[in-house]
């Protein structure tokens, strides 16, 4: 069941208990009275952390991204880390924001969180903008960048998983209001918003955000550590999503559906720990693909949880406490400190 068509003439006022997360009653075209403040508050924070990736200088990263020198450059296994690391996030973003807006969005029947996803799919416009920049600052091959998911065979594999919890967005006809349905929409959510949101993105940020703390590819990873706060809430919303429909619709999470889900967890932070290994054969920045591992282990377990789950693996401790201080950036102090009002921004920079 999609948007309840309700004829003007005869609809009536929204009472808050007939709102719903999906097959809602309620007119979808009244926002109020609220029924999810929750969501209304995740829309107010997306709003508070605007920012456009125009904004961060990419000079500094353009003279270390042309250097020679290993001092003040990136090594040969730096460069092809930080080609692979764009390669799976310019596609990924897009991937993210198609199922934001074609499937997600009309399967929702609240307002206030589709108040939130109207935030949200900005912000992936956003962050697709953030590697389009980047790309064409650092002077990049475009075919070569945004084809990663095509040819290199880790981004490609995480990339055919999520294409399998898409059906809902290539199917026009598809609807919510029967329990296989329903549940169907349900592993969407969880394969977006906890796993390719909540796992995929962690390696990825470790890295980039481990070379600016080596004062290197230092504009990069700024607008890194902006978009990793704008998934850590993007990811807030689906959980807290994924739970309420849980809450109202409790003959969804049966024994059997729980084990499908961990079973979905467990391929993919597999996948994920792949993924590292392929961009980071050899050791670099402090980092090693066994810690990367670690850290899937740790997140992994810590999704698990955040939907009720029990953990996948044994107590694993964090081997990068250091990326929870990146999700607590200050924006306006951030700005002021790094941004030199006379700086040209990389795209208009001349080679």
């Amino acid at each position: 069941m999609g948007d309840i068509d309700r004829s003007l003439g005869t609809a009536g006022r929204v009472n808050v208990s007939e709102k719903a997360m999906i097959n809602a009653r309620a007119d979808v075209n009244q926002l109020l009275p609220l029924k999810y403040e929750w969501a209304w508050e995740k829309y107010l924070a997306g709003c508070n952390n605007h920012w456009m990736p125009t904004e961060v200088s990419m000079q500094a990263d353009i003279a270390c991204w042309r250097s020679s020198d290993p001092a003040t450059g990136l090594t040969d296994a730096e460069r092809m880390m930080v080609k692979r690391n764009l390669g799976f996030f310019a596609t990924a973003e897009s991937l993210v924001a198609n199922n934001i807006v074609l499937a997600v969005y009309r399967q929702l029947t609240n307002p206030e969180c589709r108040q939130y996803l109207l935030r949200q799919a900005f912000e992936e416009a956003v962050h697709t903008h953030t590697f389009q920049y980047i790309c064409t600052s650092l002077n990049l091959e475009p075919g070569e960048l945004f084809n990663m998911y095509r040819e290199v065979p880790s981004i490609t594999d995480k990339d055919a998983w999520a294409l399998q919890y898409t059906n809902s967005l290539e199917d026009p006809g598809f609807r919510t209001g029967t329990q296989e349905s329903d549940q169907a929409f349900l592993r969407d959510l969880i394969a977006f918003y906890v796993i390719f949101e909540g796992m995929w993105f962690y390696t990825g940020f470790a890295q980039i955000l481990s070379l600016g703390r080596r004062n290197k590819m230092v504009g990069i990873a700024e607008q890194y550590q902006y978009i990793l706060r704008d998934e850590s809430i993007h990811l807030n919303f689906g959980i807290d999503v994924i739970n309420q429909i849980k809450i109202e619709n409790p003959h969804l999470w049966t024994p059997e559906f729980q084990a499908e889900v961990r079973d979905m967890l467990a391929k993919a932070c597999e996948l994920e720990i792949s993924y590292g290994r392929d961009t980071m054969p050899t050791g670099m920045l402090g980092l090693t693909a066994e810690q990367c591992a670690q850290y899937m282990h740790f997140i992994t377990n810590r999704r698990c949880a955040q939907i009720g789950l029990a953990p996948l693996f044994d107590d694993t401790d964090n081997p990068f406490p250091w990326m929870s201080e990146a999700m607590d950036l200050k924006k306006e102090k951030n700005f002021f400190e790094t941004r030199v009002i006379e700086y040209q921004t990389g795209s208009q920079l001349q080679w």
